[in-house]
This record gives C-alpha cells, sequence and structure tokens, in this order.
C-alpha cells in the first residue's frame, strides 16, 4: 500500500482488526500499520484502546514514548475533518501539546499520596493497639493529617481527568469511585476531628473508642477499592 495513501477518520474505521481486518491507527496524521504488534490483537491495546481511530491523544500520554508506534510500517495519511472539534478549551489544548503528560498523569501521581496515608493511619493504629506504645497512635494521627490533605488535589484532578479524558461520561468504575471516594472523605474528616477534639479517643479506651477504630480501620479498604477501580479504567480486566 502506498504510504501516502489518504485515509478520512470514516475510511479509518475499516481497518480496526475485527475478524480478518487490518490494524491501522494514527499518530500526529499518520496512519500506521500495527497488525504484526502482540499488544494490538483483534485490534484493542491494554483493553482500552481501539483501532481504526486517531490515538495521538492516547500515544502522547502514555507511558512509553511514540517510538513503539513509529518502528512499524507507514501506511499513508490522515484527511485532517472539518467536523472535527476539540472539546476542551483551546488553552488547554495547547497546555497539553506542549506538555502531554499534564493530560492523565497528574492523578495517578497525586492519588497514591492520600492512599499510602490512609492505610498508614489504619496500620499504625493497630501497632498502638497491639503494643500499647503510645507514639504509634501519635504516627497515625500524622497519617490522617497528611491523608486528609492530600485527599482534596487528588479528587479535584480526579475529576479533572474525568472531565479531559473521559468526557465525563458516567461509566460504573467513574460512578463507584466518585461514590467511595465523598465516602472516604466523610470518614477521614470525621475521624480527623473527632479525634482533634478528643485526643485520647483510642489512648483511654471508652465506649465511642470502638466505632473510631472502626472508622479508622474503614480507611484502607476503602483507598483499596477506589484505587483498583481506577486501575480497571487504564488496565481493564478483559478485553471486549
Amino acid at each position: 500500500m502506498e504510504a501516502d495513501k489518504k485515509f478520512t477518520l470514516e475510511e479509518l474505521k475499516n481497518f480496526d482488526g475485527t475478524g480478518d481486518r487490518p490494524i491501522y491507527l494514527v499518530f500526529e496524521g499518520q496512519v500506521f500499520d500495527v497488525s504484526a504488534s502482540r499488544f494490538w490483537q483483534h485490534g484493542r491495546h491494554m483493553g482500552s484502546h481501539q483501532a481504526g481511530l486517531d490515538l495521538t491523544r492516547e500515544i502522547a500520554a502514555a507511558p512509553h514514548g511514540p517510538e513503539n508506534v513509529l518502528k512499524f510500517p507507514k501506511v499513508g495519511v490522515l484527511v485532517p475533518s472539518e467536523e472535527v472539534k476539540e472539546k476542551i478549551p483551546p488553552f488547554l489544548a495547547r497546555l497539553f501539546h506542549a506538555v502531554p503528560l499534564l493530560r492523565r498523569h497528574p492523578h495517578p501521581m497525586l492519588v497514591h499520596f492520600p492512599i499510602v496515608l490512609m492505610m498508614a493511619t489504619t496500620g499504625f493504629s493497630i501497632l498502638y493497639l497491639l503494643t500499647g506504645n503510645p507514639s504509634f497512635e501519635y504516627t497515625g494521627w500524622y497519617c490522617l493529617w497528611g491523608g486528609v490533605l492530600f485527599l482534596f488535589p487528588a479528587i479535584a484532578s480526579g475529576l479533572f481527568t474525568w472531565w479531559i479524558n473521559y468526557e465525563a461520561e458516567w461509566l460504573r468504575a467513574i460512578k463507584i469511585k466518585i461514590f467511595l471516594s465523598v465516602l472516604l472523605l466523610v470518614i477521614s474528616l470525621s475521624t480527623l476531628l473527632w479525634r482533634f477534639f478528643h485526643p485520647d479517643i483510642l489512648l483511654n479506651w471508652q465506649p465511642l473508642s470502638l466505632l473510631y477504630l472502626i472508622l479508622i480501620l474503614s480507611l484502607t479498604p476503602l483507598v483499596a477499592a477506589i484505587g483498583w477501580y481506577g486501575a480497571t479504567l487504564s488496565f481493564p480486566l478483559t478485553e471486549a
């Protein structure tokens, strides 16, 4: 096939890898044949990226470089379509073009902090109960502060990523993540304020200490579930 062959987006859909169709994709206006790649079996990559489309944004924001695509044969060029319009503000489009990692990576980077700190809160609280050493309880308290503080930018960046990369579509995983994130925020803020006004809630066991402990223990499964559903958006368990 001639390397200067012109494709429209509509024509490109006929090369999506279904059945015996070739597997084509577009990067920066150039059409590449990735049929030989074991990572594009049946026209899908990592269960989320579909062939037969312009994947310039996805490739620019991917953890690997564009060289993984450029090594495959170029079979043509994409004819620009006047109907294709950027759905985000122009200044953001220019920013993402200049710094592609800003499109997808801020949320994955930020979200690890509340995950680790919330788990640490649970872990150090358990260590205090096992050892009776109050320094573990204090450490868990400080971790809770860090977890709550990082939770706000993590949630904000998650909503931003949802808007930019998923067009605010109400996917099942998104709904669950939002619900669990709100629940996590309520529980972590409640325990933070509780511990602030009653610093001996665990140090001197009392009837309500058990409820406080249950809330502290719930932080770990909550952040684990939020992280797991987030991972399914990037790395689906099954391919369609």
